[in-house]
């Protein structure tokens, strides 16, 4: 089950009801940080409201906000995201949450990127926030963060908050030019618009090459094993970059430039025994997935129709949405291998190269598994 973080605002929002029509059960946390009297109030009211109206677990949290950023001496914003998170590791490791979602969007990215420019940055501040991650606690450093709205604008979640009918908390500090992210917003961001009506995008799509170039440029993960259970396998589980390191990010479909067509790899399959002991190594292009829940697996390409619930996701995923979240141009998408469920050959199990199906994940259970790597020919 995946805990959703809701704080009544309209991304947030959205976020909640995209979680609640795609089927998947989730749970709300919502933390009310008391910085704004009754509208904090207000706020907690109208998110308890839309739970209970939908029959959704949610959970509360009051935080003594600027008392704890004082004693920390930090500012209230940081005090606000460390409580926060702190508290979703903590609600994840009592509940057996999956993860936590958050409602980060294209714009807040974009100004997350110029802020960290302002202010002088180094390669991490230039790739920007990641669709998938983890929780900068390090106490729950191994909880995943998703973002699944981080490829919308703020117009494209207006529009569907529009379309759907929905309801939402305005905050009123978001008006004010007194916080830097605001006066980026309301006062920077409508000049770049002028200049190119797309910059948003723009920028998200340069975060984007930023994060594909240095991933490159850096040598893949070894993992410790974990005597307590089974290893979080990364990267192959998880986009480039997405956890405390970043990682090499596999090419669609690719591998090696042999002697394959157009240099595209192949694949082998290996079973092990599994003891969640072990160390493992994940080289880039290899997958590794529970051999007894994934069954008899059927090698082939992709078909209309074809979906997979990628690992931490709230829902399933059209193939042909997930190409184009992941710029798979056209003339690629034949080539990109896919192992599906023999018994529902339009569920995909597996992405060679990317990424498995939450259903197969390795757990604490898990006593056999499959490797799914990249080999030369």
């Amino acid at each position: 089950m995946l805990l959703v973080a809701v704080s009544g605002g309209i991304d947030s929002m959205c976020l909640a009801e995209k979680v609640r029509l795609e089927g998947g059960p989730f749970a709300i946390a919502h933390c009310n940080f008391g910085l704004r009297g009754e509208e904090s109030d207000s706020d907690e009211a109208f998110v308890r409201h839309w739970a209970d109206a939908h029959g959704i677990p949610c959970h509360v949290r009051r935080f003594e906000t600027s008392a704890y950023a004082a004693q920390e001496g930090i500012s209230i914003e940081m005090a606000a995201r460390r409580l926060r998170y702190h508290w979703f590791g903590e609600l994840c490791r009592e509940h057996g949450y999956s993860g936590v979602a958050v409602a980060h969007n294209a714009n807040d990215n974009a100004e997350t990127l110029i802020l960290n420019l302002l202010r002088g940055t180094g390669l991490k501040g230039i790739t920007g926030m990641k669709a998938e991650g983890f929780i900068p606690d390090p106490e729950f450093a191994d909880v995943p963060l998703y973002r699944p709205l981080l490829s919308l604008t703020r117009e494209e979640i207006e529009a569907f908050a529009a379309e759907n009918g929905l309801t939402w908390r305005e905050d009123r500090t978001n008006a004010s030019n007194d916080f830097k992210r605001n006066k980026i917003r309301n006062q920077v961001f409508p000049v770049f618009k002028e200049i190119n009506p797309s910059f948003i995008q723009t920028l998200n799509n340069d975060m984007e090459r930023f994060n594909e170039q240095l991933s490159e440029a850096l040598p893949t993960e070894v993992l410790p094993s974990k005597p307590s259970g089974a290893t979080p396998l990364r990267p192959s589980h998880c986009p480039a970059g997405s956890g405390p390191l970043p990682f090499m990010k596999p090419r669609a479909a690719t591998g090696f430039e042999d002697n394959t067509p157009s240099g595209r790899a192949e694949y082998e399959l290996t079973e092990e025994i599994w003891d969640g002991t072990k160390e493992v190594k994940q080289p880039t292009g290899e997958l590794i997935l529970d051999a007894d829940k994934a069954g008899e697996l059927v090698e082939g390409t992709w078909e209309t129709g074809d979906w997979i619930r990628p690992l931490g996701a709230p829902g399933k995923k059209k193939m042909q949405d997930w190409f184009t979240d992941h710029h798979i141009p056209a003339d690629e998408k034949p080539f990109v291998r896919l192992y599906k469920r023999a018994d529902d050959p339009h569920h995909v199990l597996a992405i060679a190269g990317w990424c498995i199906d939450h259903s197969v994940r390795v757990t604490q259970s898990t006593t056999s598994i499959l490797r799914i790597s990249a080999k030369k020919l």
